[in-house]
């Protein structure tokens, strides 16, 4: 406990201007307590030190009430569950009790989101994937997980995607959630062309927009909510209500959106890294369209959509189509938009149970 105290107050805001953000680490861990006291089974968090001092923030999740023995339990194929952007593990609150019933589950904060290390990431942007996945593995290499069945959820799902074809031994199932960062940013005369043809239902973002987009392009994409210091909460509350919503049978209060607060007003480290492998409107300057090749071919892979998410769903399609006979399933949830796993979590928690079966 003396060493984690001790990491809350060597890695807090270091900044010149602490006063003006109401916000801190230990604030961030009193938001997420909060939420972690919700769930019914054993929880575990502890900060996990990787060979470089970096520390990830992970919890892991056992059933108190397993019919199997703990031995049949651990011999099970974990479950690891890696957050989006700007997230952290306190968004998985709705999933990791049904998820933990048969295996253990681990969640962890990405390395520079939530209450992990936020250490400086480099702006090449085949340098700063690295980091995220060589962190990965150093984080499953120091728990001794042998095999995982690995999601991710948005840009979790792409760093899960880019572990796998780095490190297929460790990957027994991958289930990419609303994957960020796949497709192939369309170039201005397929815009056009597009735009001519049945896509023209669908008017792209208008010129004042696409403005502001490249003026805040020079930015790290969460600075506003730093920016706005002691209104920054305000603001999260008023720009993002759907996370209140998303949760209001938890609370019924701010509790989430102060945790999303409280994620990201802090010294930004791994928005940096999203930042150096991303470009316009948010495409990544290396889609991993381009390597799914590389998975290994025996490799299942499940790629989950919500219905009404923002991600184009066809992108799973054009993936299982590049796999060719490779095991790959494309889902949709109904109802459901980008955070599938709050939007309709009991749904989404009965598929990756399903999937999760299939590996045992």
């Amino acid at each position: 406990m003396q060493d984690e105290n001790e990491f809350e107050q060597n890695s807090g805001n270091r900044s010149w201007w602490p006063s003006w953000r109401p916000t801190s680490m230990s604030l961030l861990k009193s938001a997420e307590a909060k939420i972690l006291a919700c769930i019914q089974n054993e929880v575990c968090s502890r900060f996990v030190t990787l060979p470089n001092q970096n520390r990830l923030w992970t919890l892991t999740v056992t059933n108190r009430t397993a019919h199997k023995s703990s031995s049949q339990v651990a011999s099970c194929t974990p479950l690891v569950m890696v957050h989006g952007f700007g997230g952290g593990v306190g968004l998985w609150v709705q999933n990791l009790d049904a998820l933990s019933r048969s295996r253990r589950v681990y969640a962890f904060d990405l390395l520079g989101f939530g209450r992990s290390s936020r250490p400086s990431f480099p702006t090449d942007p085949s340098l700063a994937e690295e980091l995220f996945v060589s962190s990965i593995e150093q984080w499953r290499q120091t728990l001794g997980l042998e095999r995982m069945i690995l999601l991710g959820h948005s840009l979790g799902g792409y760093l899960a995607a880019s572990y796998s074809i780095q490190h297929p031994e460790r990957v027994a199932h991958l289930i990419l959630v609303d994957p960020w960062g796949f497709p192939e940013r369309p170039q201005p005369h397929t815009e056009r062309s597009l735009s001519q043809g049945l896509e023209a239902k669908r008017p792209g973002p208008p010129r004042w927009v696409k403005a502001v987009a490249s003026i805040f392009s020079l930015f790290n994409p969460l600075a506003i909510i730093r920016a706005a210091g002691p209104w920054g909460p305000g603001l999260v509350n008023r720009f993002r209500p759907d996370f209140k919503s998303r949760f209001e049978d938890l609370f019924d209060d701010d509790t989430m959106t102060e945790y999303l607060y409280h994620c990201n007003a802090q010294t930004p480290s791994g928005e940096v890294g999203f930042r150096a492998m991303s470009e316009f409107l948010g495409w990544a300057k290396r889609p991993m369209v381009q390597r799914v090749n590389l998975l290994a071919p025996s490799m299942p892979v499940t790629m989950l959509y919500g219905a009404r998410s923002w991600v184009d769903s066809s992108t799973g399609n054009h993936v299982a189509a590049l796999r060719g006979h490779s095991p790959t399933r494309v889902l949709l949830i109904d109802e459901a938009s980008h955070h599938v796993y709050a939007d309709q979590p009991e749904e989404f928690n009965h598929v990756v149970v399903n999937i999760c079966n299939t590996v045992d």
